[in-house]
């Protein structure tokens, strides 16, 4: 249950930020154009050894992970003694929860505009979900990592390139993108406030 409510938080933001950013949308249909060049390779369906050769669709879950984390709060610790953070005093047996959403938005770390939508900043970066960049951490990091971070990672990627593949989308009744809802429903997962409707228009490939 955990794992579909944050992989299908994840998937809708961000169609709401590829539909919000048109560049970042026409540059990931572009990366899938090329990728499938031949007619055969267009008829048949996505695969994780294609996925995988897409470092576009890869920085834009990266960003959307970063931006939207589906879990902002890590699972609480315990500490198992009394030390100090920061000249606070973390007393023995306190439980600790890190604040994952706003270390993603951290301006000290992330100075290129850290509230905007932006893959490029993962493109030949080594920035990664494994839980040894502090700085990104969607799947938490070391003993109680999500278990579930290779599962997540393929299906995110291979249902998103499937959708923006198959469909062009917009917005019903002709919405501008711009004023699309961003506010957040805080819970164990991070969702949109108000979930997001889009319109298939036609096959795009």
């Amino acid at each position: 249950m955990a794992g579909t409510d944050t992989n299908t938080t994840a998937i809708e933001w961000a169609m709401t930020e590829l539909i919000r950013n048109k560049g970042a949308m026409n540059k990931l249909r572009e990366e899938l154009n090329a990728e499938l060049s031949s007619p055969l390779e267009r008829k048949l369906p996505l695969d994780e050894c294609v996925v995988s050769r897409l470092p576009y669709l890869n920085a834009i879950v990266k960003e959307t992970l970063r931006l939207h984390p589906p879990g902002p709060l890590m699972l609480p610790h315990r500490a198992s003694e009394t030390c100090k953070v920061m000249n606070f005093t973390v007393p023995k047996g306190a439980k600790i929860l890190v604040n994952v959403w706003a270390i993603k938005r951290d301006p000290t770390v992330w100075e290129d505009d850290p509230t905007s939508f932006k893959p490029e900043r993962f493109i030949g970066s080594k920035v990664d979900f494994r839980g040894h960049d502090f700085e990104f951490l969607p799947f938490g990091a070391g003993r109680r990592m999500c278990p579930g971070v290779p599962l997540a990672t393929r299906q995110i990627s291979l249902i998103l390139a499937a959708i923006v593949r198959n469909f062009d989308w917009c917005l019903p009744d002709g919405k501008d993108p711009a004023e699309l809802d961003m506010n957040e429903k805080f819970g164990f997962t991070l969702q949109k406030e108000l979930p997001l409707l889009l319109v298939p228009n036609r096959c795009s490939l």
